[in-house]
């Protein structure tokens, strides 16, 4: 069956049927514990009550309609979405498919920006070493990781990078004659679970807003409450002028959105920007599902306590392989002294999924709706594995 796929994956030996809430089953019938929510796209765990009951009501209803018109679902979600991300200071949407496309539609906003204001040669996207905006030619060109380069040269033109934490580089970079917009992950996630500092979060923001630099938050992974925050940028307490979400937005269906705020929200104009399935009813019907449970204070509170909860069982370990920890809510890394691929083999092969980012990284994602007593299990696991 899989010579049939093109040889893009390093796949681990399994193929799954079915899930329900934490936990997957093969076909088999050997249940797995989950704590990869598909890289954080089923935020609620899988067979989610609300989100099959939207899914399924809507198939019955309406799929899709194209953008000449709009359906009274979609618009419903675009609502919400952006009443969701007010307190970070979004007032429009765009909905599309995917991150790799939510990005994109930022950068161009953020081009558009620049050139109707002051004219040609401002264009220049500055985002960080180790940051992934996504797999196309434009995001991979944002992607400040050599090895996602490899063999798809040449890249579209205008991108910089500069290293995650130095304010004097990112002073730097943002030249106001040339830069149209910073793009950056408040968590770094596919290059390990890093966050940025507070101090260089503010100093960011106050050079994007002296130069009229358009402040771009890429929320693709840690957005949506992942990190126990609605957006990860509002733990930061700054107002970006673009944020991006995909992922964990509609639990499983895919979507990706652009929100913009006041200086941005009016840039794209009729036939600026579009996308055939983007933000199709049923994509709508399953994110406002999302929306209703994820955003509120108490649900959020508990992602906080859960994440808190993981961080604190490993480091009470105090386990000689394992050589720091970190992360916010359930977005955790945790480098080990040891390949990570194989810690991933071993726990598979003891039915819990993890993910690993960098080469002795592992990675934890799990769905908000993981229990106690789910996670207890999970780690006794993983401290055998160790």
């Amino acid at each position: 069956m899989n010579d049939v796929f093109m040889n893009t994956y390093h796949r681990l030996p399994v193929t799954f049927a079915r899930g329900q809430g934490s936990r997957l089953i093969d076909t088999a019938g050997k249940p797995y514990l989950d704590f990869t929510s598909g890289i954080a796209v089923n935020c609620l765990g899988h067979g989610h009550p609300a989100v099959v009951k939207a899914i399924s009501e809507q198939t019955a209803r309406l799929n899709h309609v194209c953008n000449y018109y709009q359906s009274d679902v979609s618009a419903a979600f675009a609502e919400q979405l952006v009443a969701a991300c007010a307190p970070a200071g979004m007032r429009k949407v765009f909905l599309g498919n995917s991150g790799a496309e939510a990005n994109e539609g930022a950068c161009k906003i953020a081009r558009k920006y620049s050139l109707k204001k002051y004219g040609p040669g401002r264009h220049t996207i500055v985002t960080l070493k180790g940051s992934f905006h996504g797999r196309t030619i434009t995001t991979l060109s944002a992607t400040g990781q050599e090895k996602f380069h490899k063999d798809f040269g040449p890249f579209t033109e205008g991108f910089r990078f500069v290293q995650s934490g130095d304010i004097g580089a990112l002073d730097r970079a943002l030249d106001k004659t040339a830069t149209a917009g910073f793009l950056i992950e408040a968590i770094q996630g596919e290059s390990g679970i890093l966050p940025q500092s507070p101090a260089y979060i503010e100093a960011a923001a106050k050079f994007c807003a002296d130069r009229d630099i358009l402040l771009m938050f890429d929320e693709i992974q840690c957005g949506m409450g992942r990190t126990g925050t609605f957006l990860g940028c509002e733990a930061y307490k700054v107002r970006p002028d673009i944020v991006t979400l995909a992922k964990g937005l509609s639990a499983g269906v895919p979507v990706g959105a652009v929100l913009a705020g006041e200086k941005a929200a009016d840039v794209f104009e009729v036939s600026d920007h579009g996308s055939t399935f983007g933000g199709n009813p049923l994509a709508a019907a399953a994110g406002l599902a999302v929306l209703r449970i994820v955003n509120n204070p108490a649900f959020l509170a508990d992602i906080t306590r859960k994440g808190q909860m993981i961080q604190d069982k490993l480091r009470a370990w105090n386990h000689p392989r394992i050589k720091e920890i970190r992360g916010k809510g359930l977005m955790i890394g945790v480098d080990i002294d040891a390949p990570a691929w194989d810690v991933l083999e071993s726990a598979l092969a003891q039915g819990v999924l993890i993910l690993s980012a960098g080469p002795n990284t592992l990675r934890f994602l799990p769905p908000y709706v993981i229990t106690d007593e789910e996670i207890d299990q999970g780690l006794e696991i993983l401290k055998k594995i160790l």
